[in-house]
């Protein structure tokens, strides 16, 4: 289409206006979501000793089936402190670090004691070794253990922090500006005058954005070029100020973007020092949107109907921001799953309707009209049409996208 570019081009421009931000030291119980952006070697041993797997006896193999005399206890962070010899047993429970001398544990339901006495009189531990978690199991000191671009997942987390990290080399996370447009919009929870209506775009890009970046809302500016001005001014893109807080790595403006008589952002924008890479893109919904750079930072203009600032959120914001947090590979794949309807054949551009996807099956939603929050909401996922795409028989395949 004239004017308009492919959406995989467009993505690939907008990955390229970002590289991941400078890395940075944080303690270990504030990594949760981030990139690595060194690889990371452990500094302990895990177990640091051979430890006992079971509640039981530590022995020697060779003597069984006994007697033993019992000389002492290990128990987890109190180990027996001496040298276990021929003949002797210690009591020892799950956790605890096996004594000098030992080479298995019996489990102690297969023990028969009487005072300091005990035999096991059955089938005793199947082997020499049995139930003794070796030192050095999980991981030894200088193991690599994780790479650069790695994301810190609550498990990746907990080893690093058992392997004695105190602090990790990460990117830090984007600070994302939002800044809603649009005379007719007033906060949520304030009532809507006439020809007014509730702005709630600036909230559900947070919460879609947040696991992601910092984000700040900016609120809502009037359609008036010296508003626009202020507001865009206030986000410190590029280190500047947000208030009494840090600037802004990406501004992303919500409204405004199209060719209106009341459509400003874009001039705004020029009138600000923006270079903008492009405004206009071959995907249905959100046609409008624009990408560029201001200053040091960048700047994402969104369409202001709720459904295409949100799927449009959805397909570049949220790649652009994990590229930025330092993620290898920031475009997630997409699925596959069977349409339980007919599809139609799509016209020119990338289509992203709005589906519920469950059990394999994918179902549009009953209206793809970009303005239905309602339809959005009962969404999990985009059902991808290709541009020019055939007509299609219920339950044949198609790509999708969770959201």
């Amino acid at each position: 289409m004239a004017g308009l570019i492919p959406f995989d081009e467009a993505l690939g421009r907008v990955l390229a206006l970002g590289a991941p931000l400078p890395a940075q030291e944080v303690p270990v119980a504030h990594g949760g979501g981030l990139v690595l952006a060194a690889d990371v070697q452990a500094r302990l041993t895990q177990p640091p000793a051979d430890m006992s797997a079971m509640d039981g006896y530590a022995i020697r193999f060779a003597g069984l089936p006994g007697p033993f005399r019992l000389v002492g206890e290990s128990a987890a962070g109190t180990p027996f402190a001496g040298r276990m010899g021929e003949g002797e047993a210690v009591r020892i429970f799950t956790g605890a670090q096996v004594p000098a001398g030992a080479d298995t544990v019996a489990v102690q339901e297969d023990a028969v004691r009487e005072g300091t006495v005990v035999r096991f009189p059955g089938d005793g531990p199947p082997r020499e070794g049995a139930h003794i978690r070796r030192r050095g199991a999980d991981f030894s000191e200088g193991q690599l253990l994780a790479h650069a671009g790695e994301r810190l997942t609550p498990a990746r987390l907990g080893l690093l922090a058992a392997a004695g990290l105190a602090t990790l080399p990460v990117h830090r996370r984007p600070r994302v500006a939002l800044l809603s447009t649009g005379d007719e919009l007033v906060p949520p929870g304030t009532p809507p005058g006439p020809g007014q209506i509730v702005g709630s775009n600036g909230l559900m890009l947070a919460a879609l954005l947040s696991p992601w970046a910092e984000v700040t809302d900016l609120g809502i500016a009037g359609d008036r070029p010296e508003a626009l001005a202020e507001r865009i001014g206030a986000a410190g893109i590029g280190g500047g100020e947000i208030g009494a807080e840090r600037g802004c790595d990406l501004l992303v403006t919500v409204g405004g973007a199209s060719v209106g008589d009341h459509d400003l952002v874009r001039p705004a924008l020029l009138a600000a020092g923006a270079a903008l890479d492009f405004w206009k893109v071959a995907i249905q919904p959100g046609k409008p949107l624009m990408a560029g750079r201001l200053g040091a930072g960048l700047v994402v203009g969104l369409p202001g109907n709720p459904v295409s600032a949100f799927v449009c959120a959805r397909l570049f914001l949220v790649p652009l921001l994990k590229r930025l947090a330092g993620d290898p590979a920031p475009v997630d794949r997409l699925g596959e799953a069977r349409t339980t309807v007919a599809l139609p054949a799509n016209g020119p551009r990338r289509h992203f309707l709005r589906a519920r996807l469950a059990d394999g099956e994918v179902t549009p939603a009953l209206s793809q009209d970009s303005s239905l929050l309602s339809m959005l909401a009962g969404a999990n996922a985009l059902l991808v049409r290709p541009e020019n795409g055939p007509a299609l028989a219920a339950g044949a395949s198609v790509p999708v996208l969770t959201i």
